[in-house]
């Protein structure tokens, strides 16, 4: 059985003594004695969550699960007033989200844009997990790990079916070699198995369902 990746996208929520609210439950994770070898859980705060995330799982010695940030600039290190840039991001995290239809939509973000994105992480160690909203959504060079997000799944409760899903995962993966590829969109603890027992989806994207510290537990444990 190849190893399952697991991404929480906490998206823009969550201010200061939420966060330690949300990582007080989350630490039970220790509890659930993940096989490293069988499921990989990355989470993914905001910017201003980054570093009390870094600094909690390090005195909390919450090893089973690491961190990613939800954007990075496509500008290295400068003046770039506003922008986080890849170097300052690797400082706590080792993944980043890039391509998400929300910022493709709220931010105008176009493949130049996202393909420049992915190389200052490429530069800097971080490793792209690039979002696509179908087989034919274009996938920078460079990427290993791709997230299949249907824009009608996102946060609407109405995921797509693992069989369509699992036909677009095939499809990707035939075009472009083995990618690490997972599954988006409604993603919650009682539909999560029959995503993941497909042959081609290698883990999940947990969006607003990770809000709920043991809402994502439970997709962890069920995954």
């Amino acid at each position: 059985m190849a190893k399952l990746l697991i991404v929480a996208n906490l998206k823009s929520y969550k201010n200061e003594n939420e966060a330690k609210n949300w990582l007080e439950n989350f630490k039970k994770i220790n509890d659930l004695s993940l096989d490293s070898a069988q499921k990989e859980v990355i989470v993914c705060p905001s910017f201003t969550q980054l570093f009390s995330f870094f600094s909690y799982f390090s005195s909390n010695n919450i090893n089973s699960a690491a961190l990613g940030a939800q954007n990075v600039s496509p500008f290295d290190e400068g003046a770039y007033t506003g922008e986080v840039n890849a170097k300052q991001i690797k400082d706590f995290a080792n993944y980043v989200l890039i391509g998400h239809s929300e910022r493709r939509k709220n931010f105008s973000e176009t493949q130049d844009l996202l393909v420049r994105k992915v190389d200052m992480a490429l530069k800097y160690g971080l490793n792209p997990i690039f979002l696509i909203q179908g087989k034919e959504t274009p996938i920078p060079e460079g990427v290993k790990i791709v997230a299949y997000e249907p824009i009608f799944a996102i946060g609407t409760g109405n995921p797509d079916t693992p069989e369509s899903a699992e036909m677009t995962a095939a499809a990707i993966k035939a075009n472009r070699g083995y990618l690490t590829v997972l599954y988006g969109g409604s993603v919650k603890s009682v539909n999560v198995k029959s995503f993941t027992e497909q042959p081609s989806i290698d883990g999940v994207l947990v969006g607003g369902a990770s809000l709920d510290a043991e809402e994502l537990l439970k997709i962890i444990q069920n995954a």
